[in-house]
């Protein structure tokens, strides 16, 4: 799978590709002022908490997945075609952009880039900037389900869990996954079983994801090659990025959407603290 492309790359691939602008973090999730400021040639913007996740849907944590039907007018209002070959990016390290690259590949939607690097990689790159909005000739592109990519409800994450025949990462900062902290959930520490493994640990200084070599090191410490994984994080939008991480690594893994999120609401789950898993 063909997970990342660097800013040389989509400059020589640049009309063949549609531009998908996640803007979002955690701290800033209105990313739509910074977009209109620049952003690259041509890329429509993606809000993230209206088009990537279904706010209406109670109990699933903060950023429930969206219905295949939401998702396909979504899609489609960013002017994608069926056979489109796609670049998600961002201004956050990729763990954005991430999630739109998650959503369009369990949409069957086969060529999905993530820029490496993102938005910063593209002006170190000195590539050509737009500002305002770009509004895309609506799309025909069809998504009928988002099961191209594997994921996981609350109770088989439980029964994980309990039996510990799946290796379950943790993609929260370290004094999260602790419970050292915990500014955005009901309640502090992880799921019982899991490892930490920080989504900051994939990337490099400059915000690219590391090398397949390195990564796979990162991996196989925590367990990646023993058998099936499963990633959390605080929402299910980091997670995809760890998810990406191993994708480049070589490993497929599967996504807990709820997350902690969603865990640490149900006062019936168990919580454990501290650094180690259980």
């Amino acid at each position: 799978m063909d997970v990342l492309i660097s800013a040389a790359e989509l400059a020589d691939r640049f009309s063949d590709v549609r531009l998908l602008d996640v803007r979002w973090t955690v701290m800033q999730p209105d990313g739509r002022p910074a977009y209109l400021e620049g952003h690259l040639p041509g890329a429509v913007f993606v809000d993230l908490d209206a088009d990537l996740a279904d706010h209406s849907a109670a109990g699933r944590g903060r950023h429930p997945l969206p219905t295949p039907d939401a998702f396909q007018t979504s899609a489609r209002r960013w002017g994608l075609n069926g056979g489109d070959s796609v670049v998600v990016y961002d201004d956050w390290n990729g763990q954005a952009a991430s999630r739109a690259w998650w959503l369009l590949r369990a949409a069957g939607v086969s060529d999905v880039r993530i820029l490496d690097g993102g938005w910063a990689a593209w002006q170190r790159f000195g590539g050509r900037i737009a500002t305002g909005a770009v509004v895309a000739e609506p799309g025909d592109v069809t998504i009928t389900s988002l099961d191209g990519l594997a994921s996981v409800d609350i109770n088989e994450v439980a029964v994980q869990s309990k039996w510990g025949d799946i290796r379950i990462l943790d993609a929260r900062a370290s004094a999260r996954y602790r419970g050292d902290e915990e500014p955005l959930d009901p309640r502090a520490g992880h799921i019982p079983g899991a490892v930490s493994a920080p989504t900051a640990e994939n990337i490099n200084a400059d915000g690219t994801f590391r090398i397949p070599a390195e990564l796979r090191e990162r991996f196989n410490a925590l367990g990646a090659g023993e058998g099936p994984v499963t990633v959390y994080c605080g929402s299910g939008v980091t997670a995809t990025h760890q998810i990406a991480a191993l994708a480049v690594a070589g490993y497929a893994a599967t996504l807990y959407p709820g997350s902690w999120s969603e865990w640490s609401s149900d006062p019936e789950r168990p919580v454990a603290t501290g650094p180690d898993p259980i």
